[in-house]
């Protein structure tokens, strides 16, 4: 390909069915909520904002469907939860499993959705609140498919500097906070679904960076910055804004860790006004802004202008089945043991994280982790579980500089980090607390690579 074919923005279009649906699924007060080790309460007593989840269903001319659900809720402590919950959705609407992503935003200060919490202060709720979790995604989904319409969906890249690298070294311990010496990824991805007329459906803020504004002395119910996020988006465009986390293990906000909620708003706004500044220039629909020629003035100028994109209905979803290697991990009863004997509050909570992990992994050595592809026009989603650091998703970016590269982490399930190699020899939290051995991360990146090329290319099939 020649270089001047390549002279232009990387944006993805494509055009389908899209319908669109969101509820509200803020748990009750009291519920078992206690997600920091250091908090010295386990019952949210009050809600800072809402808790929502959203539908985006997308259907291709076909008539084959691909539903996408985000929800702000925090992870998965046991797998189980996630496949009962997810399996019946499949199950419901009689879709592959291909078909379906369900993705959490990480917020840190949302309920306990953890089966084997309901021992626990305000457990009791726990169990009801996953019912009403599925019954809300049936309706979500339901409810979606009834307002189809015919539209696209377009992509840009943004930048917004909320998200900072968040392992920090200090007298040879690392902590996890604000970094400021050590450079973080800081792209934002904005979708955008227009109607056939071009009238704006709604907005989809992709963005890696965790959600721990709010932390161990906040005892709110809270989606994070993500619920300033979306209305400050959504208060200027009247359009829904879905949020996607993207590969965020190492990126959090430099401002974290505190009771203020004027703190966490102010995260939020920061990225609310980075997804409105993003869509300030992206005012004429499927266009595409690429090198026109070259003129010869008092300097020799590069002239760019718009040029109509070549809309795509090439919809694919496939799962890539990734093999990695887990670490030696001890027996589940003998963390079981060794909690129940613990009488440190944080410990404990440590120890019972542990304990579910290694119960959901049993006596395996190897893990598969399933990777979603989906190749939305010239765009491709990847989602998968873990919290994989951020060089995943700018790594693979670099690989296919010419499409735009959707990211999203915890998603389908949950199980832990996915840390570089080299900080493998380091006490690092994302290390410590992985099930996965050192390596993994690294035959992620290629493995998916590969898996995004043979869907670009349809040489082979994925298995």
């Amino acid at each position: 390909m020649k270089q001047k074919e390549l002279l232009k923005e990387t944006t993805g279009s494509l055009v389908a069915r899209f319908g669109l649906s969101h509820s509200d699924i803020t748990p009750p007060i009291g519920i078992y909520s206690r997600n920091w080790g250091a908090a010295a309460f386990d019952q949210a007593t009050a809600i800072h904002q809402p808790l929502l989840m959203h539908c985006l269903y997308m259907q291709s001319t076909d008539g084959l469907p691909a539903i996408l659900l985000t929800a702000d809720l925090g992870w998965w402590k046991n797998a189980a939860d996630e496949q009962n919950l997810r399996l019946a959705l499949l199950s419901h609407f009689n879709l592959e499993e291909s078909q379906l992503i369900f993705a959490l935003s990480h917020t840190h200060a949302g309920p306990s959705i953890c089966s084997t919490d309901v021992g626990q202060p305000g457990g009791e709720l726990i169990l009801p609140y996953l019912e009403f979790l599925k019954q809300q995604a049936i309706y979500c989904i339901e409810t979606a498919e009834q307002t189809l319409f015919n539209g696209s969906l377009t992509w840009n890249y943004g930048v917004c500097d909320l998200a900072s690298n968040r392992d920090l070294e200090i007298d040879s311990q690392y902590l996890i906070g604000y970094n400021p010496l050590k450079e973080a990824d800081t792209t934002l991805l904005v979708g955008r679904i227009y109607d056939e007329t071009e009238s704006l459906k709604a907005v989809i803020c992709n963005y890696a960076c965790h959600p721990t504004s709010f932390a161990h002395e906040n005892d709110l119910l809270s989606p994070d910055f993500v619920g300033e996020m979306r209305n400050t988006v959504e208060r200027v465009l009247a359009v829904s804004c879905l949020f996607l986390q993207g590969a965020s293990g190492d990126l959090a906000p430099r401002r974290q860790y505190v009771k203020d909620p004027a703190l966490v708003e102010a995260n939020g706004r920061q990225l609310g006004y980075a997804v409105l500044a993003t869509m300030a220039q992206e005012v004429h629909g499927n266009k595409n802004w690429v090198f026109k020629e070259p003129l010869i003035s008092g300097a020799p100028l590069a002239c760019w202008g718009f040029q109509e994109q070549i809309v795509s209905t090439d919809f694919k979803q496939k799962i890539l089945s990734v093999s990695v290697p887990y670490k030696k991990l001890p027996r589940p009863e003998a963390i079981l043991e060794e909690y129940e004997n613990c009488t440190d509050r944080v410990m404990k909570d440590r120890l019972w994280r542990k304990y579910n992990t290694c119960k959901s992994i049993g006596d395996q050595r190897e893990a598969i982790i399933p990777v979603w592809i989906w190749k939305m026009g010239d765009a491709v989603l990847v989602a998968q579980a873990n919290e994989a650091y951020s060089c995943y998703q700018t790594e693979v970016r670099a690989e296919f500089p010419d499409h735009t590269i959707v990211f999203i982490n915890i998603a389908n399930g949950y199980v832990g980090y996915l840390a570089p190699k080299e900080l493998y020899d380091q006490d690092i939290y994302a290390v410590w607390q992985s099930p996965y051995a050192c390596g993994s991360l690294e035959i992620l990146i290629e493995q998916t690579k590969l898996g995004i090329q043979t869907l670009l290319t349809d040489e082979t099939r994925l298995d």
